[in-house]
């Protein structure tokens, strides 16, 4: 039998018009034999006329008649390669370079760079920071464009229906004290009818799945605005802070946290709280430490959020040194021995060396915190057109996780989960 000839999509539809539908495909409707001179394909035909031979026995070649056809020089129809550009008038006429690697060959599609792409962000990586008030209404933040401090009881899980819709399932809270129940010591941290306490039990209720992050640190309710007692003379109280912290963090976790973050700075803090937690039956709770947590002067927005100010003074006792790199392997290490879950660099984008660094030297998930100052400057330049705020957004995020974070807080979190699942905004 000789193997079937491959006609051009036009041929074949003029043919077979020109035979009736009875002879289509090659094959006569009205008798038993097939002829394989006519064979064709079914996708050139018009879809009436295949809606009308659908019932009908179709011969169509058998992948032995195609190889046979080709091995036979007889190839079916395609499309001729694509053609390049002309270069612009004057373009110099030269010699090819001799370059066997040319980087640029991984870069010619959108495709290829897709496939080719070594750091993806998804809204997987990210927390959601959420300020809480007491309060029924949501306060719009001024130096926060689009963040708010949400009313605990409403606001707050309108705002969980929001992550979850496009992906995010973390969320980390920080409240808003009234300044009545601020004192020296921080009583009010460890109160289990705490607005925190009360916010964790409310969302759990709402979203048992959800992964709820809790800030463990005295500032927000210290009269003070430190994240440590203070003494008379100005001095930050290290190991009575922790004391405190210790009793913060084991009332959250009564409350349902599944994370405690104690961002206080202040030494041994992770291994006693770690030993308070386990002494509580908590031991599956975890502890993401702000191990290299900056004295930086990228906060302002938050603390006007919080209104936690420093009444006097810096952090600079207790915080790091903008200026230093290695003391954050010395931080790290403690951090591990102390039994730390996942490990954290604050501010994010200023410290990406840092970033890496704990990537590169500790086992530990890395977390990093894209700041307030940070989400401020990109907003306000993106509102000036300075910048493209979309693009902005998702290249600050890109550069954090490719510096080695798995975890990343950030305001625009919502804003930029949306961004990556296509929705304009």
């Amino acid at each position: 039998m000789a193997p079937p000839s491959f006609p051009s999509a036009a041929s074949s539809l003029a043919s077979s018009q020109a035979l009736g539908t009875s002879h289509l495909f090659g094959k006569s409707l009205s008798s038993a034999g097939p002829s394989f001179s006519n064979v064709s394909y079914q996708r050139v035909l018009p879809l009436k006329i295949r809606a009308s031979i659908a019932a009908e026995a179709v011969r169509t070649p058998t992948v032995e008649e195609c190889e046979a056809a080709v091995v036979a020089g007889n190839y079916p129809p395609a499309p001729p390669p694509p053609s390049s550009g002309d270069p612009p008038p004057g373009t110099p006429v030269i010699a090819p370079q001799s370059l066997m690697k040319r980087p640029r060959r991984n870069r010619k599609s959108a495709a290829l760079r897709d496939a080719c792409q070594e750091t993806i962000v998804t809204p997987a990586n990210f927390i959601l920071p959420l300020f809480i008030h007491e309060g029924e209404e949501n306060t719009p933040i001024g130096a926060m464009p689009g963040c708010y401090r949400l009313g605990w009881r409403h606001g707050l899980i309108e705002e969980v229906y929001k992550a979850r819709d496009v992906g995010v399932n973390s969320v980390v809270l920080f409240p808003k004290v009234p300044d009545a129940l601020k004192s020296a010591t921080g009583d009010e941290a460890y109160n289990g009818n705490g607005i925190v306490p009360r916010s964790i039990r409310l969302l759990k209720d709402k979203f048992p799945d959800l992964l709820i992050y809790t800030d463990v640190a005295l500032d927000p309710y210290s009269s003070d605005g430190h994240d440590g007692i203070v003494r008379s003379d100005g001095v930050i109280m290290n190991d009575e802070t922790v004391h405190q912290l210790c009793k913060q963090a084991v009332t959250q976790a009564k409350a349902g946290a599944d994370v405690v973050s104690p961002s206080d700075m202040m030494d041994g803090r992770v291994g006693a709280i770690r030993r308070a937690l386990d002494a509580e039956g908590f031991q599956d709770v975890s502890i993401m430490a702000y191990t290299a947590k900056f004295a930086s002067a990228f906060y302002g927005p938050f603390r006007e959020a919080l209104e936690s100010n420093p009444r006097f003074g810096d952090k600079k006792t207790y915080q790091m040194n903008p200026g230093n790199y290695r003391e954050a392997l010395l931080e790290t290490r403690l951090d591990e021995e102390e039994g730390a879950d996942i490990l954290m660099v604050k501010p994010a984008m200023p410290y990406l060396d840092v970033i890496k660094l704990l990537h590169d030297t500790s086992p530990l998930p890395i977390s990093a915190y894209q700041v307030s100052g940070e989400y401020s400057m990109i907003k306000a330049a993106a509102a000036q057109g300075m910048l493209d705020e979309k693009k902005a957004i998702l290249e600050s995020l890109l550069c954090i996780k490719r510096a080695g974070a798995n975890i990343i807080l950030t305001y625009f979190a919502l804003q930029a989960a949306r961004y990556l699942a296509g929705e304009k905004i």
